[in-house]
């Protein structure tokens, strides 16, 4: 731009560069990577590049969290080592995250030597200022597998209203909860055998003595409001002092002077921030303790699902403190992704792994819905996929790349490629490059949708001023050809701004624009507009969302259950301990015969309330309806079910619950928890028919 049209904004905010180290949680090293992890890792990513794009000292870093004993067991079940296992999950891990453009500085592993290190040196700092307590506990221990058994590892009958099959810590049925030592007939769901009770000293920290520190810091302004307020149950129950060990055989690090006990999964997977970023400090050359020690002036953040807050916001910033190191600056902490209104479901296909949805979609289609949806607050994130695909068509496709498509080749075919020296709009010119510091300010305090719409907002603007002046009806007249150089010139600049504030959601189509334009996307660019400058000929910046492609990802993702669940059945003649229960007493053939099968239909399905695992199902018999409740609400959502013909036991008695007579039993196979798949009958079964 010439001297005397010069158009450049003064900066209003602070160019004062800081120093900033963020975190996402730590996916766990024992299964694929989905659409509701990418929420946080997505949602950290954009705020990390629109900081680096500011000018800050900016590292992201992440890790796999690799211990604990699921991961020990799920390695026995592949026949594989715990470390090779955890390589190859991480080596996945790493790929998807890369694929959908989350710029980690280091990704990194919780079974690190780095992370050891800083594991055995926070608690040794905590023992010798005394807040290492040790008392012994009696839990239940699996003679045949050699191992005490976490809650989750034992089943057996309800101690308070003698319902079989009931987890450890909690009865679905009666809705009770108790320690794993109540159950009655308990079962270890490692082996099947029958536990005993075993006495061992464990390790506790002694969260109750930073009580007064925590009250002070969580209310400081480094946690949301709610969040904030929700933890004040905790005092109000007061604290309690935290488990910190775990017996062999656990894969994890050994607690120093303390053979045969180990530190908690939960203990070091917070410490793998730390881990993490040391191994990166090592690799170029960072100040470690500039990010870390107490007295330092770098800003720390993590970015964690409101499910983790307590681990996060309570024993975390107290180790830390215990151990001499500084705190977070603040915990960002985010909901839960629902698609389609409802939580993923892998009947209806909308359980997705990121691997699936990249096979059938540009991962910058969920990058920017993601972005259109995010606030600053703890809400819920709906992937409604029908509103998805409009959104983005709409939005990238419709408003912002067409604003280059409808200019560019009007500069490249009339002009030499060649921007004009003039502004042929300046009020429009300004209020586009004046918006950079309210949208800056939204990125900051990570209210992206809000960004996202005064973005669009300004597309809008800038599209309806391109279709006022119709350049492809003035490049008709050839005295309007100046005219027709200074609107598209405009229209590119402003084109040119707007992909500059969506760079940090839209990476790579920033990266194709830079080509195009021939010019780098600096945040501060906004401030100016090019001039006589030189731009690439256009090309399609981006393809509109295809529907069938989104049905296909759908469809890709029931397939991948119906291959789960074949999977089982073909490998069910040897399949491990951990999947199947040990076999029952036999029974005679006249015992079976009892038994009556039925076709039923189930006309509804429905929560219970204050049950964990328990769904409330009407069946149709052909005619007479039933009312049972099923243990499958882990697998099912009710609106999954309704409509389904399945299998039910018809002459089973009625068994008085606490929520009701329940009259039957549907039929279900798998290992448990989301692995669980009611008998479906082929096509032509009606209710009321009976199975032979």
């Amino acid at each position: 731009m010439s001297s005397e049209n010069s158009t450049t904004l003064s900066h209003q905010n602070s160019t004062n560069t800081r120093k900033i180290l963020v975190t996402c949680a730590l996916p766990y090293a024992n299964g694929s990577i989905h659409l509701g992890h990418l929420l946080e890792h997505i949602q950290t990513d954009i705020w990390v590049r629109f900081q680096r794009m500011r000018g800050h000292e900016t590292y992201f870093v992440c890790a796999d969290d690799a211990h604990g004993t699921p991961i020990m067991l799920k390695a026995q079940e592949l026949g594989v080592s715990p470390e090779d296992m955890i390589a190859g999950v991480r080596e996945e891990h790493m790929q998807d995250f890369n694929d959908f453009l989350i710029s980690f500085d280091n990704y990194h592993s919780t079974h690190s030597d780095e992370n050891r290190f800083f594991a055995e040196k926070i608690y040794q700092h905590l023992k010798a200022q005394g807040h290492i307590k040790t008392r012994t506990i009696s839990q239940l221990y699996d003679e045949e597998k050699g191992m005490f058994l976490p809650d989750r590892f034992v089943k057996g009958t309800c101690p308070k209203c003698k319902s079989d099959d009931q987890n450890g810590d909690s009865c679905d049925v009666c809705g009770a909860t108790y320690s794993p030592t109540e159950v009655l007939n308990p079962r270890s769901v490692v082996s099947g055998s029958t536990p005993v009770m075993r006495d061992s000293e464990h390790y506790f920290f002694d969260l109750p003595a930073f009580e007064g520190m925590l009250k002070t810091w969580i209310h400081s302004g480094t946690l949301q409001n709610e969040m904030a307020n929700k933890l004040n149950e905790w005092f109000e129950q007061g604290l309690n002092q935290w488990d910190i060990s775990r017996d062999a055989p656990y894969f994890g690090f050994e607690i120093p002077d303390a053979p045969g006990k180990y530190f908690y999964v939960w203990l070091d997977a917070p410490i793998g921030y730390m881990g993490s970023f040391k191994n990166l400090c090592d690799k170029k050359g960072i100040d470690f303790d500039s990010f870390w020690a107490k007295d330092s002036n770098a800003e720390l953040y993590h970015f964690i699902g409101k499910d983790i807050l307590y681990f996060h916001s309570l024993f975390w910033p107290a180790m830390l403190d215990g151990a001499g190191y500084r705190k977070p600056s603040a915990i960002n902490v985010h909901g839960f992704v629902t698609v389609n209104g409802a939580k993923m479901s892998k009947s209806k296909g909308t359980f997705i792994k990121g691997r699936t949805y990249l096979e059938h979609l540009n991962p910058e289609y969920l990058r920017y819905y993601y972005a259109a949806k995010l606030t600053n607050r703890i809400d819920d994130l709906d992937l409604n996929l029908e509103d998805f695909a409009q959104r983005v068509n709409a939005d990238l496709v419709g408003k912002v790349v067409n604003i280059a498509s409808r200019c560019a080749s009007f500069i490249t075919k009339r002009f030499d490629g060649m921007l004009s020296t003039r502004v042929a709009d300046q009020t429009l010119a300004n209020e586009v490059m004046q918006a950079g510091d309210s949208i800056a300010s939204h990125y900051e305090s990570r209210d992206f949708g809000r960004a996202m719409r005064e973005i669009m907002a300004l597309a809008d603007k800038v599209n309806e001023y391109i279709a006022i002046k119709e350049p492809w009806q003035l490049i008709k007249d050839e005295s309007k050809q100046q005219e027709v150089h200074d609107i598209c010139s405009l229209g590119i600049n402003l084109f040119r701004i707007l992909m500059i504030y969506l760079k940090p959601v839209l990476p790579k189509l920033a990266e194709s624009t830079e080509a195009f334009l021939n010019d780098n996307l600096s945040w501060q660019d906004h401030q100016h507009l090019l001039s006589d400058h030189k731009i690439n000929k256009f090309k399609a910046l981006m393809q509109r969302v295809d529907m069938d492609k989104i049905n296909a990802m759908v469809e890709s993702s029931k397939e991948n259950l119906k291959a789960t669940a074949e999977k089982t059945t073909a490998t069910s003649a040897n399949a491990s301990p951990l999947q199947e229960d040990p076999i029952s007493p036999e029974i005679q053939f006249d015992d079976f015969a009892k038994i009556d099968l039925r076709i039923a239909k189930i006309v509804k399905a429905e929560h219970v309330e204050k049950a964990n695992k328990l769904l409330r199902l009407e069946l149709d018999l052909g005619g007479e309806t039933r009312q049972v409740f099923a243990g499958i609400k882990s697998a099912y959502q009710p609106e999954d079910l309704e409509g389904k013909l399945t299998v039910m036991v018809a002459n089973l008695a009625p068994r008085k619950m606490r929520f009701g007579l329940s009259e039957g039993m549907v039929l279900a196979a798998g290992p448990g928890g989301k692995d669980l798949w009611i008998l479906n009958p082929e096509e032509g079964a009606k209710p009321g028919m009976r199975v032979k």
